[in-house]
């Protein structure tokens, strides 16, 4: 789903705050897993922690793409993620908007961003079609869309961003008849004759 205001409406009924951040990641098999006790668990999916923030993904709101045509796309993933500042990161981005000669309008009250991501299951990326970055009261203090789409071959695999993309796919995986299910569309009659196994989302190998 690319409807951003849905997505910011889940997070404002959900209560989400800021918790304090550890060094953890969710893919590590001797990890210790986070705080997550401030977010609940049957709309968030706690993914990792590092010095500066916390990331999450919306498990509600993966789904895949949906066309005009009202048919399901499973080529394409769509995934809502929050990623939540700790003081520091919220005083490097303020910063770093002044420098650039941004407005910091509303910046003493951010919190941290939203971002959607994209995953192109046949061409193997991963793009940010948008993100937010969001104040106390989860309004949108500034939003932005010029990214490009990423090789997930490419990332180096203790990379932040790789953890992140790596532990939603794994999540996808084992959950891919209930994305479907929410995906507010139907499936081509072809797609319905696919075993398991050869859906675009199995057949991905993972960064």
């Amino acid at each position: 789903m690319r409807n951003t205001k849905k997505f910011l409406l889940s997070l404002i009924a959900s209560g989400m705050i800021f918790i304090t951040p550890q060094i953890t990641f969710a893919d590590d098999d001797n990890s210790t897993i986070a705080d997550t006790r401030t977010v609940p668990e049957d709309i968030y999916t706690w993914v990792q922690s590092t010095d500066r923030a916390n990331y999450y993904f919306n498990h509600q709101q993966i789904n895949y793409d949906v066309g005009e045509d009202g048919f399901i796309n499973l080529n394409i993933l769509i995934v809502p993620t929050v990623c939540m500042y700790d003081e520091i990161q919220i005083e490097d981005v303020v910063s770093k908007r002044r420098w650039k000669m941004q407005s910091v309008r509303g910046y003493d009250k951010l919190v941290g961003r939203a971002d959607y991501l994209e995953f192109d299951l046949i061409e193997g990326t991963v793009q940010v079609t948008e993100r937010v970055e969001l104040d106390e009261q989860w309004g949108t203090l500034s939003s932005d869309k010029d990214f490009q789409p990423v090789k997930l071959s490419e990332l180096k695999p203790n990379s932040v961003d790789c953890r992140l993309y790596r532990s939603i796919l794994r999540w996808a995986k084992k959950h891919n008849d209930q994305i479907i299910s929410h995906s507010w569309g139907k499936l081509k009659d072809d797609d319905k004759k696919l075993k398991p196994e050869e859906m675009p989302l199995m057949k991905l190998e993972l960064p």
